[in-house]
């Protein structure tokens, strides 16, 4: 029996009672009804980390967060880019300029008017701290912002971007925030407050324990039937499924760094219970463990030793036991629904013996009485981060050590914070760690381009073989303005990676949410880091 069934009987309950009693008081009895009869309309989710600095420039914060409360001037959807603040857009012949005409109807939250001249006082912000946003080309592309007026600016660029409006759509870091909000004329060193121009406002924080989003009445798409979103943090596991449970929170999903709330069964449990659905979008990313092929020392500079860790990790059963087939086995870097993710790519099937036969060609030969391989005197030995908040990280890291054991490689299995994973990623300290692509609304450009970027990939391609040749055909593919010849830039691109085994794809995944049954509406961006609460309700 779910919650509105349950609260429907005690309000029938409530006035056979009074009724019974002689109690002459129709007004309360019908306002009893009412009142039991009525749905929620306020959303708490769980979520396993604090939404952080709400700065839309930086990257620290919690991206379904500032989703609420920033918007972009387009929209990437599954019938492509959209208008959100601007109304419509121009591109000149040569691809050069961008001409965006905005909405005349948009206020920020703190009322001050949303127009051309904060459009270029944002973009200028971001490009102030250019470095820190050197992973998105679009800020190595941009050579001016002009205000036309007051609903017109232009972009100019240096050269021809092809994706340049899908950049322009991602959550940060090219979305508007208030200028009064900003501080010594910039956002690089911080703000002031945290107004945008989105469905909801940024009302409450109380760190490490919670957030509140209000619905902005006076937002230009409509005000939200949600009236607040609430992110509450509870450890992942089962202290958050007991929070379902109880009622104390009522909304779970996927978080924007892949971490998971609670498990597929706990999931199950629920949904079988009555009360909560399991929605599921379509697969959004490619969940995958990166290798540092710059590493020097490290065993995973050896292309033959990634191409062994790749056979020997059974995808099947991952996807069957740790993900109760949510997520499905993957074979390459990016599932088929990714735009020029069809190159013909060789396989490399689970197949234990032909792990173990690569490792003993490349020189890796076990000690009689030993179990773990040497060469020159030196142990197969790594280790393999993975996000402390994520159970499926934490139980895949185990699942695959006991794989790699049976094929004579030691793996060190080291949990830690998201913060931390991305350190390492962008440091190069490490072997091997768990990450995902960048997902449907970003690739394949963006995950790409990160290959080149010091703050995300860079170690991990810089040491094969055909290093200059693949940034080589980054830079080519960006600028490209011919269908045909991205196509094959893109193939050629991925087939470089895939030989050299640098991105060990495991399972396709997407958004999973777990939801009162009461609530529809329930939908997906085209992007895995933010969801449209404001099209949600409860009925």
């Amino acid at each position: 029996m779910n919650a509105r069934h349950r609260a429907v009987l005690i309000g029938i309950a409530a006035s056979v009672m009074i009724m019974l009693a002689g109690c002459s008081s129709n007004k309360e009895a019908a306002a009893t009804d009412a009142a039991a009869a009525e749905e929620p309309s306020d959303l708490i989710y769980a979520t396993a980390k604090d939404i952080q600095d709400m700065n839309p420039h930086l990257y620290s914060g919690s991206m379904p967060a500032q989703g609420m409360v920033y918007e972009s001037l387009v929209e990437n959807t599954k019938d492509g880019i959209q208008p959100l603040l601007a109304e419509s857009w121009d591109v000149s012949a040569d691809g050069k300029t961008y001409t965006f005409h905005l909405r005349k109807d948009v206020k920020f939250h703190d009322g001050e008017p949303f127009n051309a001249e904060a459009v270029k006082l944002n973009i200028e912000a971001v490009l102030q701290n250019a470095e820190k946003h050197s992973w998105i080309k679009l800020t190595t592309k941009l050579t001016g912002i002009r205000v036309i007026d007051e609903h017109t600016v232009e972009l100019a660029l240096a050269q021809p971007y092809y994706p340049a409006l899908v950049e322009l759509s991602m959550t940060r870091p090219f979305v508007f925030l208030s200028p009064k909000d900003f501080k010594n004329g910039g956002t690089k060193d911080g703000v002031n407050g945290f107004h945008g121009t989105g469905p909801y406002k940024f009302t409450e924080h109380e760190t490490d324990q919670f957030a509140v989003f209000e619905a902005n009445e006076s937002y230009w798409g409509g005000a939200p039937a949600i009236k607040k979103v609430t992110a509450k943090v509870l450890p992942a596991g089962e202290t958050t499924y007991l929070a379902l449970q109880k009622g104390e929170v009522n909304f779970a999903f996927t978080d924007d760094r892949g971490a998971d709330s609670i498990d597929v069964e706990a999931m199950k449990q629920l949904e079988e219970a009555g009360d909560y659905q399991i929605v599921r979008s379509e697969a959004m990313n490619t969940k995958m463990i990166v290798a540092n092929t710059g590493k020097a020392g490290s065993p995973v500079v050896e292309t033959a030793v990634r191409e062994a860790i790749w056979q020997a990790i059974d995808r099947e059963t991952i996807s069957r036991d740790i993900f109760g087939g949510v997520e499905t086995p993957a074979q390459k870097l990016f599932s088929d629904n990714v735009p020029y993710a069809n190159p013909d790519l060789k396989p490399r099937e689970y197949d234990l013996n032909a792990a173990a036969a690569l490792l003993e060609t490349a020189g890796w030969t076990m000690p009689e009485g030993e179990q773990v391989r040497v060469k020159n005197g030196k142990p197969l030995a790594a280790n393999l981060y993975y996000d402390s908040n994520s159970s499926s990280q934490k139980t895949q890291a185990e699942f695959i050590q006991s794989e790699l054991k049976s094929i004579g490689m030691e793996i060190a299995v080291i949990g830690e914070e998201s913060s931390s994973i991305a350190n390492r990623r962008s440091t190069g300290d490490y072997d091997l760690l768990f990450n995902q692509t960048w997902g449907l609304a970003y690739d394949p450009q963006s995950t790409i381009a990160a290959f080149t970027s010091a703050s995300s990939y860079l170690h991990a391609t810089s040491g094969i073989a055909k290093a200059d040749e693949l940034y080589r055909k980054i830079e080519d593919v960006m600028v490209s303005t011919d269908e045909a010849s991205r196509k094959s830039l893109y193939a050629d691109i991925m087939a470089i990676v895939h030989e050299e085994a640098v991105f060990i794809p495991i399972t396709n995944g997407g958004v999973t949410v777990v939801a009162p049954t009461s609530m529809q509406g329930i939908d997906f961006k085209q992007t895995q880091f933010e969801l449209p609460f404001e099209r949600m309700r409860f009925e």
